[in-house]
């Protein structure tokens, strides 16, 4: 190669590929954790190979999942609390998969910023790496993209993309008839659904992000950005002990758009809301904009993150398993022959 005249590099353009480098250097250790059986390359590649049959799979069908957080990283944005929004991209897509049967298997994102902070998005993609760790799935590859020009300064956005197995002739929903148990397994806060309204409520009510909660410890922002709770090792146990019909991963459209999801046509739900307490954080954002029940519960989980459908004969059972798991279980209500979703008692 000839010696010639300096000109323009990308890195003038507004694009440092050694940082690029510097991050997938720091965030190999946070991707190694996430390591199971089936792994065969990782991070690196131009792709990344996983065995079904190492991970124990016979008769595979393969399962997908993509998701974002939506308005979520606004919160995370303006606070630069960004270390669990990688748990909350994680938990949206596997969440999901767990109601088809599937179990998580791996994971890749996508992390998109105009100018790349390596320190930021080594915290959100070990985020990741914690989601994936919870759930039992290997992160074995995604897409860092810096691109200047596309996104304000500090501005970033993620996607996420999970696949999962089950052996064929077990996919969930199935055999849900009249008379199945509904089990609520608590949420851990609003999860990652609803909030443009949230934003809108917060300003409403004259507070900040750095405001001091005025439900729980800590600022609101901070408390606000609580992670989605996973549900994958839990319900996967569930499945595994037998009489699990269905389950509804409670996101948005809240409970009444998302459990008919899984009921077969002709079938419905009667819900008990005496059945469980409405957690602070929905009790406040409902006083604050004056919410109608009806809205709070087709918008939000409403301390519902998942619905686990079941066998009227296992349901004690099936609820003690899943409270040594660690979950809070309510039994909230019952499948009926009347379309839709009936509620009884008062949520507010």
């Amino acid at each position: 190669m000839t010696a010639g005249k300096s000109g323009m590099t990308y890195a003038d353009a507004g694009v440092d590929i050694d940082a690029g480098n510097a991050l997938v250097d720091r965030i190999k250790p946070a991707a190694k954790r996430t390591d199971r059986s089936g792994v065969m390359s990782g991070l690196g590649g131009f792709g990344a190979l996983f065995d079904l049959k190492a991970a124990g799979y016979s008769d595979p069908i393969l399962v997908g999942a993509t998701d974002g957080v939506g308005t979520k990283l606004r919160i995370a944005i303006d606070t630069g609390v960004v270390d669990g929004v990688g748990i909350d991209l994680v938990a949206m897509c596997v969440n999901d998969l767990i109601c088809q049967g599937a179990e998580p298997l791996f994971f890749l994102d996508y992390f998109a910023t105009g100018k790349l902070e390596t320190d930021k998005a080594a915290r959100i993609i070990e985020g990741i790496a914690e989601g994936c760790v919870r759930s039992g799935c290997a992160l074995i590859g995604g897409e860092t993209a810096e691109m200047p020009g596309m996104y304000p300064a500090g501005d970033f956005d993620l996607a996420g993309f999970a696949v999962g197995a089950m052996e064929r002739g077990s996919a969930l929903p199935a055999g849900v008839s009249e008379g199945d148990v509904l089990l609520g397994l608590a949420s851990d806060g609003v999860h990652s659904n609803g909030y443009s309204l949230v934003r809108r409520l917060v300003e409403h009510s004259g507070l900040t992000w750095e405001s001091d909660c005025p439900f729980a410890n800590g600022s609101l922002g901070e408390v606000l950005l609580t992670p989605t709770r996973l549900y994958v090792k839990s319900t996967l146990s569930a499945i595994r002990a037998g009489g699990v019909n269905a389950l509804a991963h409670i996101t948005g459209g809240g409970l009444t758009e998302n459990l008919p999801r899984v009921l077969p046509e002709g079938t419905g739900a009667r819900i008990d809301l005496d059945a469980w307490d409405l957690p602070p954080v929905f009790r406040w954002m409902a006083d604050t904009g004056g919410i109608a029940e009806a809205e709070m519960l087709k918008t939000f989980n409403c301390g519902i993150g998942m619905i686990v459908v079941c066998a009227a004969d296992r349901a004690d059972d099936l609820a003690n398993l899943l409270a040594a798991e660690g979950e809070t279980v309510a039994r909230i209500g019952t499948v009926t022959d009347t379309p839709g979703v009936a509620y009884t008692g008062t949520l507010l």
